[in-house]
């Protein structure tokens, strides 16, 4: 095996135990909560150069030495990652703001943020030598997985919510998925995941229930302080449902900063957005709580943010009070309003979760809690042209 990983091990958010990457995991059982990937990142500061990676092919594997896959070969890419980070002046202009900028994540293949994940667990499914995969959805990384699995050679399932926006029951067929459909939400559709994990030996792909995924999404982060110059925004609005990115870029900063590569010692402050309809990280925030309560009858226009509990609730938590964060609920004509004029203003044609940062956005400035000088990052987690129907 070639290593060009500086992987270690991994470790339990919770109690700091210690598991092999060598071998198939899942989570923590004894504290119910994510493994976590370590790096030696004293090595890697040694002997790699942020100037030289910065030459190499545009994607996200480009950054392969700081992701848990050891050998190059067992990579799974569509060529996801390097979405462009775009300066918003005319949407700054209405609302006050002299440095907006958005991180368009539509433009990965599958046409979400979720291929980031899942090309990263994808990969080291492979490199573990898992055949089969399946996943509980609120749509987009059902599609993602089934597009991953199927560039490499692996088997995939997906059950989603029968509301499911047609473009991702489609895609996940169309790339050989078996899909199954259930009445409720994403929690309705992992309790048939567990149940057919029991039945047929499927592993296991939900958020934060594998180690992986969580690697993907953080190298959002590595590609946002590049963006600025190693120097990181002031605020970053991200739409959160299971958490996956919010952390996995708390987690890079923290790489990052123990790599030696940013210019600055400053942290963004990092926004939690929720649909007002499925809010369970705000109920916890507004109460000061370490973890979430179940969001009972869940509902919203942005089927990504209709997540009632995240397996990793303690994570987005931790993040928000280390990063002297907040978090903003917004109503879905809050969402729709913004989605229209983030493509009137700036021609983005955001999914309703990316475009619940912006209305989250237009709440904080009027309180008062962006300032006019603040650099901001919005984050566009996907197309809207998947939320047609």
């Amino acid at each position: 095996m070639t290593n060009n990983s500086y992987f270690q091990i991994l470790e339990c958010a919770e109690c700091g135990g210690l598991v092999p990457p060598d071998e198939v995991q899942t989570f923590c059982e004894a504290c119910q909560s994510p493994l976590l990937s370590i790096y030696d990142l004293e090595s890697a500061r040694r002997n790699l150069d942020r100037n030289q990676l910065a030459q190499r092919t545009h994607d996200m594997w480009r950054w392969h030495e700081l992701l848990p896959v050891l050998d190059q070969k067992n990579i799974v890419s569509l060529g996801e990652g390097d979405t462009p980070l775009l300066r918003t002046d005319r949407l700054g202009e209405y609302l006050g703001l002299r440095k907006l900028y958005v991180k368009d994540e539509s433009q990965n293949p599958t046409g979400t943020f979720k291929a980031r994940g899942l090309a990263a667990a994808v990969s080291k499914a492979k490199e573990l030598g898992i055949a089969k995969l399946i996943i509980p959805t609120a749509g987009n990384a059902g599609g993602a997985l089934a597009s991953y699995a199927a560039r490499g050679g692996m088997k995939a399932a997906v059950v989603m919510p029968n509301d499911t926006p047609v473009a991702n029951i489609v895609e996940s067929r169309i790339a050989g998925a078996d899909v199954d459909l259930v009445e409720g939400l994403i929690s309705d559709a992992a309790r048939f995941v567990k149940d057919k994990v029991n039945r047929e030996g499927w592993f296991d792909m939900s958020t934060f229930k594998e180690p992986y995924r969580v690697e993907g999404k953080k190298i959002m982060g590595y590609e946002v302080a590049e963006g600025f110059g190693w120097k990181l925004p002031e605020v970053i609005v991200y739409p959160t449902g299971g958490g996956t990115g919010l952390i996995g870029m708390w987690k890079a900063f923290r790489e990052l900063e123990a790599l030696g590569w940013l210019e600055s010692s400053e942290f963004p402050r990092m926004v939690v957005v929720h649909a007002a309809g499925c809010a369970p990280v705000i109920k916890a925030f507004e109460n000061k709580k370490c973890a979430c309560e179940f969001w009972e009858s869940a509902q919203t226009v942005a089927t990504g943010l209709r997540v009632p509990r995240s397996f990793a609730d303690r994570l987005i938590m931790k993040t928000l009070y280390e990063s002297n964060g907040t978090a903003v609920a917004v109503s879905d004509e809050n969402i729709r309003h913004a989605q229209e004029r983030l493509a009137n203003l700036e021609g983005v044609f955001a999914a309703p979760e990316g475009a619940a940062t912006l209305a989250g956005l237009e709440h904080l400035v009027r309180d008062g809690w962006v300032h006019p000088d603040e650099s901001v990052v919005l984050f566009n987690t996907g197309s809207g042209l998947k939320y047609l129907n």
